[in-house]
């Protein structure tokens, strides 16, 4: 129970927080790019087609690929807020292992895969571009108390959008079931209601967030 009511209070504060500093929704992005690269990779895997990603300001982003079979739908559509979600944790493990400037690489290095691969849209090529830059040039050469801040900066934002976007897609699926993102797509796969999905999407995301918090107050602030 102590780390449920300290993983809710480190999300809620952290909720506030983040929407209080004006260049928060420049980093949000980061969590849609996982997302995004997520459904992008499970496709690869089952030999799908991938033609490009969007990202765009308001922090949303679509994927369009091809795959042969309907049942394909199924895992590539898990594989986002799955994805993000353990990528969060991801970031909270290598904090606890004082791995912060691989952190930073490896992030960075996914927005430059993003750039090269997948992603045409302008806006989503000048973020990627961006994001890549400032943040190997602070993994490369910031000061300890900088990179620190930094790298925690993203990574209690990818905690964050981990958990409050699988809710959103759980108030879509009860006002406007077709437009619930990955639950609309696996309830056409599958038959069950897109709630269903969405709450596994919650529950998956709120258990890799205790995990990220126990390791947070593993190594402390």
């Amino acid at each position: 129970m102590k780390a449920w009511l300290q993983t809710a209070a480190v999300v809620l504060v952290t909720v506030v927080l983040t929407r209080l500093i004006p260049f928060s929704a420049f980093f949000r992005n980061v969590d849609t790019l996982v997302h995004e690269l997520g459904h992008a990779l499970t496709a690869f895997l089952l030999k799908g087609n991938v033609n490009h990603i969007n990202l765009y300001a308001n922090q949303s982003g679509v994927t369009y690929m091809s795959y042969a079979e309907t049942w394909m739908s199924i895992p590539i559509s898990l594989a986002g807020y799955m994805g993000s979600a353990l990528f969060a944790l991801l970031l909270f493990l290598m904090y606890a292992r004082n791995k912060e400037r691989a952190g930073l690489y490896v992030t960075a290095a996914l927005a430059a895969i993003g750039l090269v691969l997948f992603v045409r849209n302008g806006y989503g090529m000048l973020w990627c571009a961006g994001f890549a830059a400032l943040t190997a040039v602070v993994g490369a050469i910031a000061p300890h108390w900088l990179r620190k801040g930094y790298y925690l900066l993203i990574a209690f934002i990818c905690l964050v959008e981990s958990v409050l976007s699988p809710f959103a897609v759980l108030i879509m699926s009860f006002t406007s079931p077709g437009t619930a993102g990955d639950a609309a797509s696996l309830s056409r796969a599958t038959f069950v209601p897109g709630f269903i999905w969405a709450l596994l999407f919650i529950a998956f995301a709120l258990l890799c967030a205790r995990g990220a918090v126990t390791l947070l107050f593993k190594r402390g602030f």
